[in-house]
Parts: C-alpha cells; sequence; structure tokens
C-alpha cells in the first residue's frame, strides 16, 4: 500500500476519470476540496464545462476517501517550505508539506511543484500514477 500525497487538480481527475485506487491511500492539504471547488467554478465561469456537470464532480470530491491535513505541523512546513523556495503564496507548498510529512510520493503534473518536489520529495506523473495503481 502507497500512500499518495495530491493536490486539487489531481482529486479532481481521479473524480472525472474514475480511477480506483484500491488499497492505497490518498493524503491532501485540508484546503484541497475548497482549491477543487475553486477550480471548478473558474470552469464554469469560462464556459469550459457545464454547472450540471460541476456538481457531480463536486459530489465526487465530497465522497472520495481521502485524509486531509490542516494541523499546526503540516501548515508549519508549508510555511517553511514557501520560505525556502520564496514563494509569495504559501498555499501552493501545502501539497509539498503533506507529501515530505505523510506520503511515500507526490501526484502532481503541476509545473511549478514538479520543480519544487526535485529534491524534497519524490513525485510521480498522472501517467504514472495510474499505471502504478494497477
Amino acid at each position: 500500500m502507497t500512500r499518495f500525497a495530491i493536490d486539487a487538480p489531481t482529486a479532481l481527475r481521479i473524480v472525472r476519470e474514475g480511477v480506483d485506487v484500491g488499497d492505497h491511500q490518498l493524503v491532501g492539504a485540508g484546503a484541497l476540496r475548497s482549491q477543487a471547488m475553486q477550480l471548478l467554478y473558474g470552469a464554469v465561469r469560462s464556459g469550459e464545462v457545464d454547472e450540471g456537470e460541476v456538481r457531480a464532480v463536486l459530489d465526487g470530491i465530497a465522497g472520495l476517501k481521502m485524509r486531509l491535513l490542516g494541523d499546526r505541523v503540516s501548515r508549519a512546513t508549508a510555511w517553511r517550505i514557501a520560505t525556502h523556495l520564496d514563494w509569495d503564496d504559501v498555499t501552493l507548498a501545502e501539497p509539498l508539506a503533506v507529501a515530505t510529512l505523510q506520503a511515500d510520493v507526490l501526484v502532481t503534473d503541476d509545473p511549478v511543484l514538479v520543480g519544487a518536489a526535485a529534491g524534497l520529495v519524490e513525485r510521480v506523473s498522472w501517467e504514472g500514477f495510474v499505471r502504478g495503481l494497477g
């Protein structure tokens, strides 16, 4: 069993593509559901997707079995990572913090997180994640 740290776009893909993670565990930042909702809201406002589809995806996110971390240690770790990387937005560092504290690997294709993960945490792409589940 592997513990995968995921970001909001990865959670959305898991739901949209109906990926079964089996006995593996998912962990994410405490704000993951809100971040996913923000991404979906932006997609509706830009006309990329229909609001009806979004509601189903939001229900899927709510039902996704994952552990969300928002404790003092994970917040402090995100703060340290953001400071070290000289980022303006500490929320971007949250998936990295969760991965360093509670996961075996980070699943993301976000180019900023991919670059930041190098030398900090093991990272796998979406394709590598799905391939590793089977």
